[in-house]
């Protein structure tokens, strides 16, 4: 009887670990480093968009807020006002200063980074309605391309950091005052 319970017993754990290794996507190594096995971080639909410092710009298609989102809290804590320039971004900093240009129209808006997505595949970029507004986004096409060049970015201790673009700006604005003497 002791025998057979420990043969079950045995016969069972394999089992789990079979199936557990071909379904849920897991081996006891992987298991025990905390990391899932290969196969299943390549198929993870949810990977987290790292962010870009970089202060080169963007291209891509931009919507606008949903109007039931106004009054609603962003990521940065502050309410959602339709009439302020605000913009979603999945991957610029949280208190990020950019100017966004409609690629069609070449309309132009400065906005502050202030909340996180849009959550729809191929977008870069949430707008306010006021924003929409100012580089030619209607309600009847509602997504446009745009460029987004980020101005300046928040740093950890509260200071802000001038992006490559209004680097490159600043230093041409030097040299033509030089040219100009």
């Amino acid at each position: 009887m002791l025998k057979r319970f420990s043969f079950y017993r045995f016969t069972g754990f394999g089992l789990v670990w079979i199936i557990g290794t071909c379904v849920v996507g897991f081996s006891p190594d992987a298991h025990a480093a905390g990391k899932r096995s290969p196969q299943h971080s390549a198929s993870s639909r949810h990977t987290k968009p790292t962010p870009d410092l970089s202060g080169h710009k963007q291209m891509g298609k931009a919507s606008v807020f949903a109007g039931k989102l106004a009054g609603k809290k962003m990521a940065d804590g502050t309410k959602m006002n339709p009439h302020s320039d605000n913009a979603a971004s999945k991957t610029l900093p949280l208190g990020t200063t950019a100017r966004v240009t409609n690629l069609q129209t070449c309309q132009s808006a400065k906005v502050t980074i202030r909340d996180r997505g849009p959550y729809v595949k191929g977008r870069i970029l949430d707008v306010s309605p006021s924003t929409a507004h100012k580089i030619g986004i209607t309600k009847h096409n509602g997504v446009a391309d745009v460029k987004v060049d980020p101005i300046t970015f928040p740093i950890s201790h509260g200071s802000v950091k001038p992006s490559v673009t209004a680097k490159k700006t600043k230093a041409n604005k030097h040299t033509s005052a030089v040219q100009r003497r």
